[in-house]
């Protein structure tokens, strides 16, 4: 696999883009879609072909949007935001279907269950994971991370285990989530049951995602620097990657499995082979942090090639081509 840069949006957005999904085809509409959200308070979705197209731009935050997620079906996606609201939404209407409240930063980074029957969000300071029924919006399981047990309530537990991350296996059976102490959790949704930690980050871990291929290989990446592949059912360490020269903010898989992308605080998106586990290329097409990366999702009118993109905190949309 190897990228092309195709095309860099400047100005995007106005501020800071801070997250990045695909959205995938749905029944109406053939095409995908790139959904961005900022520090503006906007979540902007976009035409991504040979140009990045303006479709349209949402509000209904008040302040910066932290993450975005897109349901497998392309009809609905949703954005968390740092005034502590997830807004779930009709991807072509734009008309609200849900407002899910957290205590203030209780919701970061989200993600839906790879059927769509659940909507997981990383609780922040509530060091859990919570899981949203996407049929009736109702709150359905809160994952606590356990305490140590050597440790007391006035500990300042609650923030290092400050959870930023959080990731769905690809057979929808366990929850990951990354903490700020770069610890990583790994719960049974089914039976609501924290199983183990994952350990070997030294920093926090902004970023996860399964493989599409195996549902028991996860894939981190860390402030440390670091990319980590985990058997996340066997709780070893199968494989680290470094190369960047700063905090990793940002990871995605390729479709097939056979790469990730990552990007990062030294300005840098990197693609790894993992057959290789190393970075066989580094694109600079951004001059500040990177934020986001996100593989599009196979599948689509008129789809040649495979697509990546990226988002920065230079307020740009990169797209890049891959064969």
């Amino acid at each position: 696999m190897k990228l092309a840069g195709l095309k860099s949006l400047e100005a995007a957005h106005d501020d800071s883009i801070w997250a990045a999904t695909w959205v995938p085809a749905s029944e109406s509409r053939p095409f995908s879609l790139l959904l961005t959200g900022s520090l503006d308070e906007t979540v902007r979705l976009w035409k991504a072909d040979d140009d990045v197209v303006l479709e349209r731009s949402n509000t209904g935050h008040s302040l910066g949007v932290v993450s975005v997620a897109a349901h497998p079906s392309g009809v609905i996606a949703a954005s968390a935001s740092l005034d502590s609201f997830v807004r779930v939404f009709d991807v072509d209407s734009n008309n609200t279907i849900a407002t899910l409240e957290a205590p203030p930063s209780e919701s970061w980074q989200l993600q839906f269950h790879p059927m769509g029957t659940m909507l997981a969000v990383a609780g922040g300071s509530s060091t859990s994971i919570k899981v949203w029924d996407t049929a009736t919006w109702q709150l359905v399981a809160t994952l606590q991370i356990p305490r140590p047990e050597s440790s007391k309530p006035n500990d300042k537990v609650a923030t290092k285990k400050f959870v930023l991350s959080v990731a769905w296996s690809s057979d929808g059976r366990q929850l990951a989530c990354g903490s700020m102490d770069g610890t990583i959790s790994v719960f049974d949704v089914a039976r609501a049951k924290f199983l183990h930690h994952l350990e070997g980050h030294l920093m926090p871990v902004r970023t996860l995602i399964y493989s599409p291929n195996d549902p028991r290989v996860l894939f981190s990446a860390s402030d440390d620097g670091h990319i980590h592949i985990y058997d996340a059912v066997g709780k070893s360490l199968i494989g680290s990657m470094s190369g960047h020269s700063s905090w990793v903010l940002s990871i995605d898989a390729s479709p097939d499995g056979v790469a990730i992308a990552s990007g990062s605080s030294d300005k840098t998106v990197k693609l790894w082979d993992l057959s290789m586990r190393a970075a066989v290329q580094s694109m600079t097409n951004h001059s500040d942090m990177v934020w986001g990366v996100a593989f599009r999702p196979p599948g689509g009118a008129g789809v040649r090639s495979g697509r990546l993109a990226s988002v920065s905190d230079d307020k740009s949309i990169s797209l890049y081509d891959y064969s």
